[in-house]
This record gives C-alpha cells, sequence and structure tokens, in this order.
C-alpha cells in the first residue's frame, strides 16, 4: 500500500512543488523589479501567475478526483458573485474546506485574489487589509472563524462553553471566535459591500468516504453541498460589541440550515436553488502545460547533470524524491491530525469571553 501511495503522491508532488517555486521566484522578481515602479502592473502580474498555480488544486478536485460541488443561493447573489469585493465566512468541517473555496473562487473568476484565513493570521489582519483598500480586481477573503475544523470532541467543549455563558447550545457548529471578523469588518465596510455566508455540508446520501486531502490525493470523489447568503456589510453596526454578536448570531443560523440539511439532505428552498458552475476545462489544460514542462525540466536535468549513470547519481535522485514523498506526508499528516486531535477545557478562569472560547475549541 505504500508503495501504491508513493506511485500517486511522488508525481502529484513534484507536479505541486517545481510550480511552486517557478512561481515564488516569479512573484519574489516582480516585486523586487516591477513592484516599486508600478503597483498595479504588479498586481496584475501577480494575479495571473497565482492563479497559474492555483488552478492545480482546481484541476485536483475537478479532473482528479472528480469532486461533485452543489451551489445553492439566490439568483441575485448568484449574479454579484465575482463582480465585487467580498467577505467571505465559512464553516469549517473538513481538511479541504478551504480547496472547496478554491474552487468556487475560480468559478467566479477571483481564484488569483483570494485570501483565506484561518487560525493565528487572522489576529494579523489589520497589517494588510488596508492595502486592499485600492485594489483593482474584486477579491475574496474568506475566514473560517471558528478557528478550528469541526469534531465530535471540539463540538462538546463548544456546547460547555455556550452553556457557562448562557449562549445557544449548538450542534453542528462551533462557537465562532470574533476578534479576526471584527477586525476585518472595521478595516472593509467602507470599500467591501458584501459578505457571503456560506454554509457546506456533506449530504448523508453519499456513499463515498469522509472527505480528506489524503483522500484527494488518492482520486476519492464526493459530494459537498454549498449553501451562500449575500449579506450586506453596511447592515452592520459600528460597534465591536454589536459585530461580534452579529457573527455568533450568523452562526446560530448555520446551525439551524444544517439541521435542515441533515433532515432534507440539500439547502434546496425557494428563492435558494441550485446553481449550475459546470467544470472548466482551463485548469486542465495547465495543468497539462505545467506537467509537459516538469517532465521536459527533469529531463534535461537529468541528461546535463547525468545523475542516472552512476550508482551514487541514482542515490541522490532516490534521496531527492524520498524528500518530496516526506514533505506530501507531513502535510498530509497534519490535515489529519488537527481532525483527530481532543478537545480541551481551559483550568484557569479565562479573561473575558473570546478567551474561554479561543481555549476550549483548541
Amino acid at each position: 500500500m505504500a508503495i501504491v501511495e508513493a506511485a500517486v503522491i511522488v508525481p502529484l508532488g513534484l507536479l505541486f512543488f517545481v510550480p511552486g517555486l517557478v512561481v515564488n521566484l516569479i512573484q519574489a522578481a516582480c516585486f523586487v523589479l516591477i513592484r516599486p515602479l508600478s503597483k498595479n502592473t504588479y498586481r496584475k502580474i501577480n494575479r495571473v501567475v497565482a492563479e497559474l498555480l492555483w488552478l492545480e488544486l482546481v484541476w485536483l478536485v475537478d479532473w482528479w478526483a472528480g469532486v461533485k460541488i452543489k451551489v445553492f443561493t439566490d439568483h441575485e447573489s448568484f449574479s454579484l458573485m465575482g463582480k465585487e469585493h467580498a467577505l467571505v465566512v465559512a464553516n469549517h468541517r473538513s481538511d479541504i474546506d478551504w480547496v472547496v473555496g478554491w474552487v468556487l473562487a475560480q468559478r467566479y473568476g477571483c481564484l488569483g485574489t483570494t485570501i483565506a484565513v484561518m487560525k493565528k493570521p487572522s489576529k494579523l489582519l489589520p497589517a494588510g487589509l488596508q492595502r486592499l483598500k485600492d485594489f483593482p480586481y474584486p477579491f475574496w477573503l474568506a475566514l473560517f472563524v471558528e478557528g478550528t475544523r469541526f469534531t465530535q470532541a471540539k463540538l462538546v467543549a463548544a456546547q460547555e462553553y455556550a452553556a457557562l455563558r448562557g449562549l445557544p447550545i449548538p450542534r453542528n457548529v462551533l462557537v465562532p471566535r470574533t476578534k479576526g471578523f471584527v477586525s476585518a469588518v472595521s478595516h472593509m465596510r467602507s470599500f467591501v459591500p458584501a459578505i457571503y455566508d456560506m454554509t457546506l455540508a456533506i449530504p448523508k446520501t453519499t456513499t463515498s468516504p469522509s472527505p480528506t486531502l489524503l483522500g484527494l490525493f488518492k482520486g476519492q470523489s464526493f459530494v459537498v453541498n454549498v449553501h451562500i447568503k449575500r449579506r450586506l456589510m453596511k447592515e452592520l453596526r459600528d460597534t465591536d460589541e454589536a459585530v461580534a454578536r452579529w457573527c455568533k448570531d450568523m452562526f446560530v443560523e448555520k446551525d439551524k440550515l444544517l439541521d435542515k440539511h441533515i433532515a432534507e439532505d440539500t439547502f434546496s428552498d425557494q428563492p435558494i436553488i441550485l446553481q449550475d458552475i459546470g467544470r472548466p476545462i482551463k485548469s486542465l489544460l495547465v495543468v497539462t502545460l505545467w506537467s509537459c514542462l516538469v517532465v521536459y525540466g527533469i529531463v534535461k536535468f537529468l541528461q546535463w547533470s547525468s545523475l542516472l549513470s552512476s550508482w551514487k547519481g541514482i542515490a541522490l535522485s532516490a534521496f531527492g524524491l524520498a524528500i518530496v514523498t516526506i514533505l506530501m506526508k507531513i502535510l498530509i499528516f497534519f490535515s489529519l491530525l488537527e481532525r483527530s486531535s481532543p478537545a480541551k477545557i481551559a483550568p484557569r478562569k479565562p479573561k473575558n469571553d473570546e478567551e474561554i472560547s479561543e481555549v476550549s475549541q483548541q
């Protein structure tokens, strides 16, 4: 089994790491040479090269694993997505939620201008948010405000916290950590018109295993239902306390929505209907191009270096492939580690509500 996994992981690892290195070098060169002369030109180039890299993830979902993503939203929201700046707030059900978000961003033309923020980076948001004010293209900033992936153990901790604080007891979500959301709203409300309230769920009728990053690399297909509700930023009150409460109320609504999904196995309910997002061929073409470039580069390197002409060269090549395999395994291991980690309850009295939530849901 390990040999079979390596036979899949090594080629995919090379396909991701080599283009990633190329794109990072291009971005670094553009940052040094072009950004001082023209910020907009730099942003345009960065948007294109970032999309060329992230399209590999889209290909992994669409063409390698054949994942089916069903989007449920109203016509107005569907028509505006990709045409405006937006703050995206989603529940965190599995270790591939962010990949699903990347696919949706590609469908709506925002793949090269989408940022996902989870855990501690959300506390560093103010440093970069104001720089987005003059951004010339529609962008999505995605926040997973639960701060950690949903598990039954973490749900128990969240329920204990909610009971302690007199909050509604969650059943399908965790209590959100609102600091990052409040910071994002306070810095972006003047130039971001909408919040996309995104709820992800796995249909119970599907016979495929639970979605994981490892399963994605193995080509395991599954179905994800995504409910999107567009909310206006201007509807939020100005105080931080009111924004934090709004965020918590939104997750109470998500909880009820997921109850309904569990009962009916769908989000379809007028005016919320299933929207066709298709499966564009663009990612397949880009990955084909990357594959040709990677294979050509490897062949030319082997010819130039004559690595395979000696046992020492063969050993070095095997060592390099082993490093790629280990790096991919580490990526998958940490993805699975968080999903199975137990809940922790704070042994001391927290300083405030936010700290209780952060300690009890880690």
